[in-house]
């Protein structure tokens, strides 16, 4: 008998209970100019700063919210700065994945007694709203998980940030949480990946895809998805498969010039309404799958809420599992290098990933591949 998503997630070992994505921060080359797209573009509206003006010297982060969504931007003030370094080699792109547990410290000790590779040694930061603790480690490339401990802060963010007051906060788009966040791991690094996040973290493996169920007529990849106990944090782990021209994650590794993280996927709960948003605020999409997909739609998934014409207008995807489905759209590449990228995600009771659109989904990312010059 199939098990469930609830029943595979129920074997993951929570000796690291967390409770959802606390925040997501990028480095980048201009926070201040990026913080501004994000606002404009998805809709985030301003929560905190730091900086030189809060006794912060050598960089600057914006903070800004969106649901339960944070997302912090980052830039070094110094040509010589660590984080002048990641952007030089990287582009713009994630530098942490934050996770919300109740004890930053035991997360910590029982990630690096497992193996986990510090990044951040614990510690405690105070101010005048309480006390926040912190401590990280590596997991792929140059990527970090941060534990953070929130329960005595009651802060706008952390402490050294203060609350970033804007007159331009332009209307949200329906964002509401972050779904899961997909990994792009070098040839033959997947599987060492997942047993490392089986191993360090206590995850489970939930979802399997090898190259004979995600290809197309030239490329092909391979994914495994991780789940923690509770489910709220999940972390595909995706690695190119042979195929006759590169994949789309060759080109990932090759211009990110690294393991990184691939895609940040947002989920709402009204996908047609926050598509045409984005849409309307210059978020660029992939583009649609071909008419017959939408013919088969009610063959393949079976009955949906929604109405297929404005599915097909925008060209948003559909797919099933045994326990509902789900709708998702995928952004162009957010970034002038072919790395980073959204998904925009609404479940209907599915807790699969798509894979049914995986040939539609690859077979649009191969035509900008092709327009790059990098298929």
């Amino acid at each position: 008998m199939t098990q469930t998503f609830a029943e595979k997630i129920a074997h993951a070992q929570d000796f690291l209970p967390i409770n959802g994505t606390d925040y997501v921060e990028f480095y980048v080359g201009n926070a201040k100019q990026a913080a501004h797209y994000y606002k404009t573009a998805f809709g985030f509206q301003s929560l905190a700063y730091a900086g030189p003006e809060t006794g912060l010297r050598d960089r600057a982060s914006y903070v800004l919210q969106q649901g339960k969504i944070r997302l912090v931007l980052t830039t070094a003030l110094k040509s010589d700065h660590p984080i002048s370094e990641h952007v030089r080699k990287h582009g713009d792109g994630v530098k942490v994945l934050a996770l919300w547990v109740d004890d930053a410290f035991k997360a910590f000790e029982e990630t690096t007694k497992r193996g986990g590779r510090p990044y951040q040694e614990p510690l405690v930061l105070n101010d005048e709203s309480g006390e926040l603790r912190m401590a990280g480690i590596y997991t792929y490339g140059e990527t970090v998980h941060m534990f953070i401990e929130r329960k005595n802060y009651h802060g706008v963010f952390m402490p050294g940030y203060r609350a970033w007051e804007s007159e331009y906060n332009p209307e949200d788009a329906g964002l509401l949480y972050i779904d899961h966040c997909v990994g792009n791991v070098g040839w033959n690094r997947m599987n060492e990946t997942v047993e490392w996040y089986e191993k360090v973290m206590g995850f489970v493996n939930i979802l399997s895809f090898d190259d004979k169920q995600i290809n197309t007529e030239y490329s092909a990849l391979m994914s495994k998805v991780m789940s923690n106990g509770n489910g709220y944090s999940k972390f595909p782990i995706n690695e190119p498969a042979e195929g006759k021209k590169k994949s789309q994650i060759e080109e990932y590794l090759e211009f990110y010039e690294g393991e990184g993280v691939q895609h940040i996927a947002v989920a709402t709960n009204d996908i047609v309404k926050t598509v045409r948003a984005l849409r309307s605020r210059g978020v660029e999409f992939l583009s649609a799958p071909p008419e017959g997909y939408y013919n088969m739609l009610p063959e393949r998934v079976g009955r949906i809420e929604e109405e297929l014409a404005p599915l097909r207008e925008l060209g948003i995807l559909v797919d099933c599992d045994e326990e509902g489905y789900l709708l998702q759209i995928f952004t162009k590449s957010v970034e002038d290098r072919p790395t980073l990228f959204f998904e925009i995600i609404q479940r209907k009771g599915a807790q699969s990933f798509g894979a049914g659109n995986f040939k539609a989904l690859f077979e649009a990312l191969e035509r900008e591949q092709e327009l790059r010059g990098n298929l």
